[in-house]
């Protein structure tokens, strides 16, 4: 039987469950692909350090670029992650010929392009599942099973500490410092959750869907992003009030001959798919033109299920090399514009602080209406110097409904704008 052999770029969290599987499920996997995997070697920081997983010492090594140019290798496997010098060593992979394998969201989302270039210049494979939504089926569903569909949308819960952070603060009123704390504790934040709770990691993995939904290069440039720091304890029990629950979305949209790419905290019924997923849980719903809606969920994180994807991956990869020939490719010939936010239909929750007094709700919707803003329903909460209004909107394009909620700021019966969060999964209206 004939033997592939694998080089692995890093072994901390995934890598280490990359390895273990490798090793552990190699006569499975050499019946599934028709050929033996061989680790080549680990490329390390260092070397020397004890890790989770016992490797043979003779395969570590901390020169990265010398391990996937060796004329051996048939396959790289990069879970490291960031942007440099990863991107110059996986081009230098594929340059050599090597297929690759990558968990990199950031780069992918920064410089995928580039990537596939390479790729393609050289014959080799780029796959990279594990991505986006750990262990979840979804980007070759995408690439691959809805390639004769024309998607229309796709919206999802990609990120699994800003959920946990979240679904912590709706079911037990924890502030968002304490949930924050707790996600720390189990291991689902990171000790510098910035990338997350900024909403950059979900930003990047919106990048990559959009760019495969509507075959158009789409950057994480392009995404427009906001993060879960804001989100307030008030926020939460105003959504409770209306029925709804707040979630960190990834959202994907083609309209108006574009793309708009977006990735921020907003209010979705409870009634909604994406409202009942919990904890570090990931799920995408994609609505497509002959498919209907689809719904994929799972474990979105952990070395475990990511490990999964990867070897997921690596299999097909295999595949490819043993039967000699080439996965499908990126398609990016659509070539749609990125839309601006300003332009995106949105709809917004604004929680008021306002004087109780008469005429105040007539000035408010008097200011919606100069700004071409439906009203969709109004509920006042408290009396007195404790009154606020709270206003949602039907939909309208964000740069609207920003203008208004700037103006709303000025006027004298409005003591404060408490609160402002889209509202998604009600329809387009």
């Amino acid at each position: 039987m004939r033997t592939l052999k694998v080089a692995l770029l890093g072994c901390g969290t995934v890598g280490s469950e990359v390895y273990r599987l490798l090793t552990r499920q190699s006569e499975d996997l050499a019946a599934r692909i028709g050929a033996r995997l061989e680790v080549a070697g680990v490329a390390v920081r260092r070397p020397g350090r004890a890790r989770a997983v016992q490797v043979d010492p003779a395969l570590l090594t901390a020169d990265s670029m010398d391990l996937v140019t060796r004329p051996d290798v048939d396959i790289v496997i990069e879970v490291i992650g960031g942007i440099e010098p990863v991107r110059s060593v996986l081009l230098a992979a594929m340059k050599s010929g090597k297929s690759v394998v990558s968990a990199n969201k950031a780069l992918l989302a920064e410089d995928g392009a580039t990537l596939h270039e390479a790729a393609r210049e050289n014959g080799a494979d780029l796959y990279y599942e594990a991505a986006v939504a750990g262990a979840i089926p979804l980007l070759r569903p995408l690439r691959e099973s809805l390639a004769g569909d024309e998607v229309h949308r796709v919206l999802g819960i990609v990120n699994g500490t800003t959920n946990y952070i979240l679904d912590r603060m709706d079911t037990s009123g924890a502030g968002f410092a304490d949930a924050l704390e707790e996600a720390q504790a189990l291991g689902y934040a990171e000790p510098d959750p910035t990338a997350d709770i900024e909403g950059f990691d979900a930003a990047a993995k919106a990048a990559i869907l959009a760019g495969l939904a509507f075959h158009t290069g789409v950057t994480a440039a392009d995404v427009y992003r906001e993060g879960i720091t804001g989100v307030t304890a008030a926020d939460i029990a105003s959504a409770r009030e209306l029925g709804h629950v707040v979630k960190l979305l990834a959202i994907c949209e083609r309209r108006d001959g574009g793309v708009s790419v977006r990735a921020h905290p907003a209010m979705i019924p409870r009634s909604h798919p994406l409202a009942g997923v919990r904890e570090a849980y990931n799920a995408v719903f994609v609505e497509a033109e002959s498919a209907g809606r689809l719904m994929f969920y799972g474990a979105g994180a952990g070395g475990v299920p990511t490990a999964s994807a990867v070897l997921g991956d690596v299999v097909a990869v295999a595949r490819n090399l043993i039967a000699g020939t080439r996965g499908p490719d990126a398609s990016t010939y659509a070539k749609l514009p990125t839309l601006p936010m300003g332009e995106a239909r949105t709809r917004y929750h604004v929680a008021l602080d306002v004087a109780d007094k008469p005429g105040v709700l007539a000035a408010v919707a008097e200011t919606y209406a100069r700004h071409e803003v439906s009203i969709k329903a109004v509920r006042q909460e408290g009396r007195g110097e404790d009154a606020q209004l709270v206003i949602v909107t039907h939909a309208a394009p964000d740069a609207a409904l920003s203008r208004c909620v700037t103006e709303l700021e000025t006027m004298d019966s409005v003591r404060a704008v408490a609160s402002v969060m889209r509202v998604e999964g009600e329809g387009d209206e």
